[in-house]
């Protein structure tokens, strides 16, 4: 457990403060035991604060309920992610409103923590009442994007999110999981064995305290972490009222990508979705119209947490891990251009999953596509 975690605990606990006066709070004092040891003076430099804000902080006592929330944490196995703290998710930690605390359940790429595996996640949310066309894209598309190393992130609830994530499971990839509960109540009550092949395959989140039951205002909440962890966002069914809209704004608002996945146009379902389409969002009609359209930020994403540099004495290049096949089809491919017809019949495997791969390793950075269906490596 983290130095201090029941002073962070506790900041979140003083009435007033919200996810972004304690972003302003930290930004000021650097840590949260200084935040309670400063004079009215100090905290009325802190932008934002008002006079009875600054007075709960003076005033706040509750120490003793803190150490309690921590001594639940390290009951249960759960890591305590602060806004300081080294695996916190970089792309949520750029968010305007980010979470102060997250509670974190599950198993990394190693030891338990998120390594370059984790590096591309893209989120991927809808209707709860899933209809069998959304049922069906919902787990063609997660499954392809387990198949190429990406992360799906979902909301753990009926429908089109337990749909991802399952697929992406069954694909051999990894999901995350954010509740609008505490990390330790699963709901719906009859994902429990989700919620554990999740822990399994993946992270489950959460920003409330353990114990916390669902309620109606924590969903938005949840929603922005949702789009905030993830570089993308893809609807696939949603009714014009519906949570998945909220996403949809906030991953507009979080400056990432927003997709969404057309249906038939007398269903309910497809009204949200469709609405989102007319208003610019990317028109989906198969995984790669997202992972094109991403591909410069993951490239990116990749060469930042990914790449090893290669030893200067060995002189040699250290690769990536490889996905599935990817493998494979490195080995077939040299300097010399091959087009992918002459890849798919060397490599013996179907076209749909030479092509995945082949957009893994360019992800990866290890190969480049030519004109005319070409690839070399690189």
């Amino acid at each position: 457990m983290i130095e201090q975690a029941h002073y962070w605990i506790a900041l979140k606990q003083v009435s007033g403060i919200g996810a972004i006066l304690y972003k302003r709070l930290i930004e000021h004092f650097k840590t949260p035991e200084a935040v309670f040891f400063a004079d009215e003076e100090a905290l009325w430099a802190v932008e934002g604060i008002s006079e009875s804000v600054a007075k709960n902080i003076l005033a706040f006592k509750d120490f003793d309920s803190a150490k309690k929330e921590v001594e639940k944490i390290e009951k249960d196995g759960v890591v305590l992610l602060t806004l300081n703290h080294p695996e916190y998710p970089a792309l949520l930690a750029h968010i305007y409103d980010p979470p102060p605390i997250l509670y974190r359940k599950g198993r990394g790429s190693t030891d338990g923590v998120i390594t370059h595996f984790d590096a591309y996640p893209v989120a991927m949310v809808g209707t709860r009442n899933m209809t069998a066309y959304g049922k069906s894209v919902a787990h063609k598309i997660a499954s392809e994007f387990a198949k190429v190393g990406i992360t799906v992130v979902s909301g753990f609830a009926r429908g089109i999110d337990a749909t991802a994530h399952s697929a992406a499971i069954g694909a051999g990839g990894r999901t995350f999981a954010v509740l609008g509960s505490g990390i330790d109540v699963i709901y719906p009550k009859e994902h429990r064995k989700l919620y554990n092949e999740i822990i399994e395959n993946g992270f489950i989140f959460s920003e409330f305290p353990m114990g916390a039951h669902p309620e109606p205002r924590y969903f938005p909440q949840r929603n922005r972490i949702i789009s905030g962890l993830a570089l993308g966002c893809v609807i696939v069914e949603a009714a014009l009222k519906s949570g998945s809209l909220i996403t949809a704004r906030f991953a507009l608002e979080h400056g990432r990508e927003v997709f969404a996945v057309p249906g038939p146009i007398f269903s309910e379902t497809s009204k949200g979705v469709h609405y989102l389409i007319q208003s610019g969002a990317k028109l989906v009609a198969d995984v790669q119209d997202v992972l094109k359209e991403l591909l410069p930020q993951l490239k990116t994403k990749l060469s930042e947490t990914a790449m090893m540099p290669a030893p200067i004495m060995k002189e040699k290049r250290v690769l990536p891990l490889f996905i599935g096949d990817e493998d494979k089809l490195y080995q077939i491919l040299s300097l010399e251009p091959k087009q992918i017809n002459t890849i798919i019949e060397a490599s013996g495997l179907a076209p749909s999953v030479v092509s995945y791969c082949l957009l893994g390793l360019e992800l990866k950075g290890v190969v480049r596509q030519l004109g005319g269906q070409f690839f070399v490596r690189t």
